[in-house]
């Protein structure tokens, strides 16, 4: 079962991940020419990523929606409520009207579709990898979790490669008909992924929980009582993890194409390059964290990127197609790499009964502030500045806070582990308690001391016995 809930947490994710990514590229390339008409071109791809930014401030809303209902009845039946809600917005996207045929109601309802895409995304996410890790075996929850992160790349880059063969169009068949296909395709998908959803089992974990009459009543409440440190870390752990995707592909999307550096399907390309990078080497990370101390291996993976992440940009500007598909390509590789293990590290910083709420506050309170926002603060920043240099700073700032936040969450966390129950697949043994070299050990019962009997006085004596005077000695 374990293999079998890995799995149908990856098909759930490249699901929502699809209709989620697919609104994104549509933001750079389409919607705000079809719904956010402007005089200026890059005024309406700025209103296009604030609608953008619109599903990510609904996201923890529905994290802490579906957190309490997967904490409190089930992590089951609340993905299959998120899938449901993600797939019927997203095909109602590919059926709107544009603003040049019901003016504002156009915009309106894009906007509206949007925030129902963002509740469902809010609580699949921690779902998934709370179902996945709560399967896995004994010691792997990290590993397991990382199937429901394959979702990401997986479905980034089935929405790329349709908006890729849809680029390919005319541009008055494109802007006609063209871009509402990969909105519409989500209708098959949803079906696919509720069929291998509804096979398999609630989590041995939740299962205990209920029977044992331990679940929580208010997973909110009790998260912002007792965990509100690891909550704020946790934030911070998930910042580069969430808006890396952003600052490659709807962001730089953007840029390239309205700088004239690359066609539209020209860069649709290298993203998908970066995107298939990024699914072959994501699970790595994963299996690093597995395998040595977790300070150790976020340090690995994160390091590097302070390098490669900002040598992106300079690279894209050259125009040629190799240096910007190498460049995006290793950029992706160590965030990638760390994406894969953050979701463990999240569920393990959470004991069971609030895990669903407080993995899915966290991230999506991160996608909020931070990913939502990097194409609009990015494009924003180049608007403002006329240099790219702003968003390679801010690109820098980005992983510095991330690795700063995930290093203080394990130092916060790294008890916890020993205080859940046994059926958890995070669950350790606390460790053995070291005797302290300063403790003199126990006088034989031979030479205890006798209390004298009352009124019978003890004779005074400087007598030591050998072993009281080592002590002394020590």
């Amino acid at each position: 079962m374990a293999r079998k809930a890995g799995i149908a947490s990856f098909a759930g994710t490249t699901v929502e991940w699809y209709d989620f990514y697919a609104y994104g590229t549509a933001s750079a390339l389409v919607l705000g020419r079809l719904f956010f008409p402007s005089s200026d071109p890059a005024v309406g791809t700025l209103a296009a990523f604030a609608s953008f930014w619109v599903g990510f401030l609904a996201r923890p809303l529905g994290g802490v929606i579906f957190g309490h209902f997967g904490d409190k009845f089930g992590r089951k039946n609340a993905l299959v409520t998120t899938m449901l809600m993600m797939g019927v917005c997203t095909t109602a996207v590919g059926l709107l009207p544009t603003y040049a045929q019901i003016g504002v109601w156009a915009t309106l309802l894009l906007v509206f579709m949007r925030l129902i895409q963002g509740i469902a995304m809010g609580g699949e996410w921690g779902g998934a990898v709370v179902l996945a890790s709560e399967h896995a075996p004994k010691g792997k929850g990290i590993l397991y979790g990382a199937f429901a992160q394959q979702g990401s790349p997986a479905g980034n880059l089935l929405a790329t490669v349709v908006w890729l063969v849809v680029a390919m169009l005319p541009d008055e068949q494109f802007f006609s008909w063209g871009w509402r296909v990969p909105f519409l395709l989500s209708a098959l998908l949803v079906v696919i992924g509720l069929v291998i959803r509804l096979s398999i089992e609630e989590s041995p974990v939740m299962k205990e929980l209920m029977v044992e009459k331990k679940v929580v009543k208010t997973p909110l409440g009790e998260l912002l009582r007792r965990h509100k440190a690891i909550i704020v870390l946790g934030i911070g752990a998930c910042i580069i993890g969430v808006a890396a995707t952003y600052f490659k592909s709807t962001f730089s999307l953007a840029w390239a194409v309205d700088e004239g550096y690359f066609e539209r399907d020209a860069f649709l390309g290298i993203i998908t390059i970066s995107l298939v990078v990024q699914f072959l080497a994501q699970p790595f990370g994963a299996v690093i964290a597995s395998k040595i101390s977790l300070k150790k291996a976020v340090s690995i993976l994160l390091i590097p990127e302070l390098l490669v992440l900002p040598l992106m940009f300079p690279l894209i500007a050259t125009g040629n197609f190799g240096l910007a598909a190498a460049g995006m390509a290793i950029a992706t590789l160590p965030h990638s790499m760390y994406y894969a293990a953050m979701a463990g590290i999240l569920a393990k910083s959470y004991p069971a009964g609030i895990r669903y709420t407080g993995i899915s506050l966290s991230y999506q309170m991160s996608s909020t502030i931070f990913a939502g926002t990097t194409p609009l603060v990015g494009q924003w920043l180049l608007n403002t500045t006329g240099s790219i240099l702003s968003v390679i700073a801010l690109s820098v700032v980005y992983v510095a806070l991330t690795l700063f936040s995930v290093i203080a969450l394990l130092r916060k966390s790294e008890h916890l582990a020993t205080t859940y129950g046994e059926s958890d697949s995070f669950h350790q043994a606390a460790p053995p308690v070291r005797e302290d070299a300063t403790t003199a050990p126990a006088a034989p019962a031979s030479l205890a001391t006798v209390a004298p009997e009352p009124g019978i006085e003890a004779p005074e004596t400087d007598t030591e016995f050998p072993a009281q005077k080592k002590v002394h000695s020590l």
